[in-house]
């Protein structure tokens, strides 16, 4: 082997050393890192397969002949998924199917508390505003009107502006505040399509401005 073969040898095994292991070694990392996500979308699915199966257990509760939940099976469904699920969206699904069945056997507490749950860190905005507005109903319920108008100021999101202002004006309404419900109300129809605020909306509008003639 001349010396020019040898240089070239040398010159080989040194780019080796400073190149190859960091080309092998980052190539490995780009292998677990693929075997790793993959391993973790699986992972995933399986928790939301799992959720979901046990959240439509929880709605099959319901199915009897009197079309009442059993409520021994609601707690048993409902504290399973909490906590092999907690904080998903599933999770807190159950947490209003169970606030429903505490509100249908006149437990408010107990429903208030559920829903207060999802409302203090909602899986997202669309479960938040659901649950903030249920339990604004239930807090109505109670005869703490002036507590369920307070979890609706500040609220913004456009998509739920009907059902919320109407909400308000109902709460408005109980607190015998009814210039105040009637602004509420005209704000819901606004909100709506001339085909939708046909209807009850529009009976309470009317209601109040017979009250004021």
């Amino acid at each position: 082997m001349s010396s020019t073969d040898d240089d070239e040898l040398v010159a080989v095994k040194d780019w080796w050393q400073r190149n190859g292991k960091p080309l092998v070694t980052g190539g490995l990392l780009a292998v677990i890192v693929v075997l790793g996500w993959q391993g973790w979308q699986r992972y995933q699915n399986n928790q939301a397969q799992g959720a979901s199966a046990l959240y439509q257990q929880l709605l099959e509760t319901a199915l009897t002949p009197s079309g009442q939940a059993d409520a021994g099976r609601v707690a048993e469904i409902a504290g399973k998924l909490k906590s092999d699920f907690g904080g998903t969206a599933y999770a807190q699904y159950g947490s209003l199917f169970v606030a429903k069945v505490a509100v249908d056997t006149g437990k408010l507490d107990d429903a208030a508390n559920e829903l207060k749950s999802v409302t203090d860190k909602p899986a997202n905005a669309t479960l938040g505003e659901i649950a903030r507005q249920r339990l604004a109903r239930v807090l109505a319920a109670q005869n703490k009107a002036e507590d369920a108008l307070k979890l609706l100021d500040g609220q913004a999101d456009t998509s739920f502006a009907a059902s919320r202002e109407e909400l308000r004006g109902d709460l408005l309404v109980q607190l015998g505040r009814t210039d105040d419900a009637y602004a509420a109300y005209k704000k819901a129809k606004a909100a709506l399509s001339e085909e939708a605020a046909v209807g009850g909306l529009q009976m309470k509008l009317d209601d109040l401005a017979k009250g004021d003639a």
